[in-house]
């Protein structure tokens, strides 16, 4: 009996751990600028992280042929001349992972040419971290036991 309350503390207690919200403490906007050399067949940043809400300047920089920046899921794009720098500035009010590809034709490797734009915290991470922690200690708590089987 003892067994089967711990049993249900640990599914409870990751249950928790898995959808509960986290205090979060809100971070004010910012306005935040990211440099982007953009050359055959990668970009120099191809990562850039910000919090939701935040003023995202993109300066993207051509070093060889004319190339473009498509951020998905704002639907927003730029292209830059060689030796040009043009900015795209936009407000990261949806939160996730997007990618951002170059939407110029430049070359045979052009479909490569990818990076990816982070909007707000890892939160699953952590989360997951969460989970892996209470199911160790549920399987060092409760080891599996053998079953023993008989012929009857």
């Amino acid at each position: 009996m003892q067994s089967r309350f711990f049993l249900l503390l640990f599914v409870m207690a990751g249950l928790v751990v898995a959808f509960a919200p986290f205090p979060v403490r809100p971070i004010a906007p910012q306005e935040r600028t990211f440099r982007i050399e953009a050359g055959q067949f990668a970009y120099s940043s191809s990562e850039i992280k910000v919090n939701p809400g935040d003023t995202v300047n993109i300066q993207l920089v051509s070093t060889d042929v004319v190339h473009g920046l498509y951020v998905d899921g704002y639907d927003i794009s730029i292209e830059a001349d060689p030796g040009q720098t043009k900015t795209l500035s936009f407000v990261a009010d949806k939160p996730g992972s997007f990618r951002f590809r170059c939407n110029v034709t430049c070359g045979a490797m052009h479909p490569f040419m990818i990076g990816k734009l982070s909007v707000g915290k890892k939160v699953w991470f952590y989360r997951s971290i969460g989970l892996s922690i209470i199911a160790i200690i549920g399987f060092l708590k409760f080891p599996r036991r053998p079953v023993l089987i008989t012929a009857h």
